[in-house]
């Protein structure tokens, strides 16, 4: 590993210690920890006690945080005795969502905002994280599922431009893309167009109407930007690119991104068979996520060409979860 990523993915494996012990002094009330089972540490689960329960398959979407978020749940399963099945890159939550409930998986890592947005059409914006996760699991029990603890790792959508464009056109604001008209196009993923949390809510709440539109693979985005194919681009706040710097980042004040923590889906019938070991071992893993960690492991990824399957195993390992 390159010694700038390493260093990065160090210190941020150091301010998730922090934070982890801050939580721990008072965060008893955090919705999710207690849902089904008590988010304990590592050592509080002994190894072995997935030894003999039926395996199961964990899937991802399609971009890098996903990969990585798979591997580290995959793996810590895995390291208390689990049998785990990584299913990578299936698609769009609309799409992974339909194979969970199809029995094709077991369990994914999904995001709280985009379980209300996208999955349950849900455009009312909570006004803080825990009503999102509260409305998010609310809706997942409906369907037989369970949402596991919320991680404090939080990745939202953005907007970016290259500075020079947001300088010449004023831009701070998703508000001030009103004024652009056709005079700009944005790259993101096919989805972005039809969602809420994207040119649908741009177009409700800020009035931003006539901008162009390129859809793009995730991650591609950037190319864009970078060749004048688009002059916008949706982009994650966790993206490895933006540790870089380099990019404006438009403030989205309506906030129609909305609340965007790591939260791990899993079929009722699948919790039922695996016990309690299965939801304290992902829990654990989810709280000692955060956000900055999540930025420099994607950093070690795409920047440094790193395995999401390495990076992964030394963020467990630092924190005692393999």
């Amino acid at each position: 590993m390159g010694s700038r990523v390493k260093q990065m993915l160090m210190s941020g494996l150091a301010a998730v210690v922090v934070t982890l012990v801050l939580c721990a002094c008072g965060s008893s009330s955090t919705p999710g920890i207690s849902s089904v089972a008590p988010t304990t540490s590592s050592g509080s689960t002994p190894r072995g006690l997935g030894t003999g329960k039926p395996a199961v398959t964990i899937g991802t979407k399609n971009f890098t945080e996903e990969l990585i978020l798979g591997q580290l749940y995959a793996q810590a399963l895995r390291a208390k005795g689990f049998s785990v099945t990584l299913k990578n890159d299936i698609g769009a939550s609309e799409v992974v969502h339909r194979q969970l409930a199809a029995g094709q998986i077991d369990g994914y890592p999904e995001y709280t905002g985009t379980i209300l947005s996208v999955l349950a059409h849900d455009s009312r914006r909570p006004p803080d994280a825990n009503v999102a996760y509260t409305r998010a699991a609310a809706f997942e029990r409906q369907h037989g599922d369970v949402l596991l603890a919320m991680a404090p790792a939080t990745d939202t959508d953005v907007v970016i431009a290259k500075p020079a464009f947001a300088a010449r056109r004023h831009l701070s604001t998703l508000a001030d893309l009103a004024r652009l008209g056709a005079a700009a196009t944005l790259a993101g993923p096919p989805e972005f167009k039809t969602r809420f949390n994207g040119l649908v809510g741009l177009n409700q709440v800020y009035g931003v109407r006539h901008i162009g539109f390129t859809p793009v693979k995730i991650g591609d985005q950037y190319q864009a930007l970078e060749n004048g194919r688009a002059q916008l681009a949706a982009a994650f706040t966790t993206d490895g690119q933006l540790s870089q710097g380099g990019y404006a980042l438009l403030a989205d004040p309506q906030n129609i991104f909305g609340f965007q923590n790591v939260a791990f889906v899993v079929r009722g019938d699948t919790l039922a068979r695996e016990g309690p070991a299965f939801a304290q071992t992902i829990n654990s893993v989810s709280a000692k996520l955060s956000t900055q960690a999540l930025r420099v492991m994607n950093a070690a990824v795409v920047l440094d060409q790193q395995s999401p399957v390495a990076v992964a195993r030394q963020f467990l390992g630092a924190n005692g979860l393999a």
